[in-house]
């Protein structure tokens, strides 16, 4: 290890009776990339959030030494000044700001009060100069695709003289182009002698990039792993992070597939951005109950509008075909009807869209289907407790109560309260878009046990997912998508990545 730069010792910190961090170690050398692992709730992001100044020093236990020295943080400006920049997993952009306006934001290029927008803009090219974004300054951010936005975060650090970036999941939502642009460019940074941490449940990412690796477990440092003395053992990461032997990624299931259960034909459906142009074109597919069928497709395939735009017409304009349940021809034009059909859909968008983060775990359960714990309109709170005590307990929910509001949970136990929503909606057809984005394998594994479960009742899934391997591991078919058309489909047996990806790229050609 080079010098230390940062040192934190015996870090604890509680939330009321709940301990979140009990004994945690981190020694990150400068001019290294170091990543912590674990678990969702293990921990990791509440370290960061200490390192950074977001959780005050005196509302914490431990030291950290920093450049030599014993820090006090009380904000982010204090860490900030010390060149600690964090960036979090949901970025702290203005979208409709400026790339200019959003790097210098709160620390403006200004005379007299004046803000000088030429001194402003040059230095902002020379800022994604360095970090390789090619777009022009003045540019809206809400025009910016995420791996865009992510490069606008990184360089918004290098205007502050960055000296410890902390990446969060810096890559759960990015595609692999983007991710891999991204890596790159944390290694660049590594040679110009800026120190990185990144936490990440891509352990590949992390093979490629990292130094050393931190492995987090319920609050406590388990293991540190040298990748350049050591290399990286994936098997190792996941026995520590989860204290238990993975032997196999996906869960056994032996498939009983029976009778084609829901069926969509000639789906197509115009861009709600581009009147007379189609988002979706002709589309044909059906799931059978008992069978796990994916959708595999580059980002901006069109997989969530399709999906969105079946479960009650969510996205879209102009949306022409036939929708079947069991033969019968269905009316899904509207979200309560697809609902009352046995649809159910798991949007991408957990925070955004799939839960009211504010709200308890309790009525987020039972949000989707309150006629269920209701008589006479009136909700019976002791019943929509029950239920939710049920699904916390069947999803090995990680909380004190189910009076917990989901905002306080791990990425992967508010997506498990998503699947508890729409499980209890009992649905016969459960679309799953990007379900295990952004959690760990530990938890992804439970989830994938869950889709077991449901197929195994005669249900059918359909997952949208942007890694192969899960796809491969855990469906019965595959269709391929691109620019909002199918243009393959493989039984499990004949599918494999090079084939997907060949589908997508003849595609691309005929174009």
């Amino acid at each position: 290890m080079n010098k230390t730069i940062l040192d934190m010792r015996d870090i604890q910190k509680s939330f009321g009776p709940v301990k979140a961090l009990t004994r945690v170690n981190l020694k990150v050398g400068e001019g290294e990339i170091h990543a912590i692992c674990g678990e969702n709730g293990a921990g990791k992001s509440t370290l960061m959030k200490i390192l950074s100044g977001v959780y005050p020093h005196g509302s914490y236990g431990g030291e950290i030494i920093f450049d030599g020295a014993p820090r006090a943080f009380s904000n982010l400006r204090d860490s900030e000044a010390l060149g600690i920049c964090i960036i979090h997993q949901e970025l702290a952009l203005v979208p409709m700001l400026s790339v200019t306006e959003n790097l210098f934001l709160g620390n403006e290029i200004a005379t007299r009060g004046v803000i000088d927008w030429d001194r402003a803009h040059r230095q902002a090219r020379e800022l994604l100069k360095r970090v390789g974004l090619q777009v022009p300054p003045q540019t809206l951010v809400a025009n910016l695709g995420i791996g865009q936005q992510q490069m606008v975060e990184i360089a918004k650090a290098l205007a502050k003289d960055v000296r410890l970036l902390i990446l969060d999941e810096p890559t759960a939502s990015l595609n692999e182009k983007d991710s891999d642009t991204l890596l790159r460019l944390m290694l660049e940074l590594k040679g110009r002698g800026i120190t990185s941490i990144i936490i990440s449940h891509k352990l590949n990412e992390i093979g490629r990039v990292a130094d050393e690796i931190t492995v987090i477990r319920d609050g406590s440092t388990v293991d540190v792993i040298d990748c350049r003395a050591d290399g990286i053992d994936e098997a190792r990461v996941i026995r520590s992070m989860v204290g238990r032997e993975l032997s196999d990624r996906y869960p056994a299931r032996v498939p009983n597939i029976g009778k084609v259960l829901f069926e969509v034909e000639g789906w197509s459906v115009g861009d709600p951005d581009h009147p007379g142009r189609d988002r979706i074109s002709d589309i044909n597919f059906h799931v059978r109950s008992g069978e796990v069928v994916g959708i595999a497709g580059l980002m901006g395939a069109g997989r969530t509008e399709l999906a969105m735009s079946v479960f009650g017409r969510s996205y879209g304009t102009r949306i022409r075909g036939t929708t079947r349940l069991e033969g019968q021809e269905v009316n899904v034009s509207t979200v309560r009807k697809a609902i009352d059909l046995g649809l159910a859909y798991a949007t991408e968008d957990r925070k955004g869209a799939g839960l009211v983060l504010s709200d308890s775990i309790t009525h987020n359960t039972s949000m989707a289907n309150l006629a269920a714990v209701s008589s006479r309109w009136v909700l019976n709170g002791l019943a929509e407790t029950a239920v939710a005590m049920d699904y916390r307990s069947r999803l090995r929910i990680r909380s004190p109560d189910v009076e917990q509001s989901v905002e306080k949970l791990s990425g992967g136990n508010q997506q498990k309260v998503v699947l508890g929503k729409w499980l209890f909606s009992d649905p016969r057809v459960l679309i799953l878009d990007e379900p295990t984005r952004g959690i760990d394998v530990g938890a992804k594994y439970e989830i994938y046990g869950v889709v077991n479960q449901v197929v195994s009742e005669g249900r059918g899934v359909i997952m949208i997912s942007s890694e192969m391997p899960e796809l491969l591991g855990t469906c019965d078919r595959i269709y391929v998508m691109n620019e909002g058309r199918f243009v393959g489909e493989f039984p499990i047996a004949e599918a494999s990545q090079e084939k997907i990806m060949q589908a997508i790229m003849q595609n691309e050609v005929l174009q």
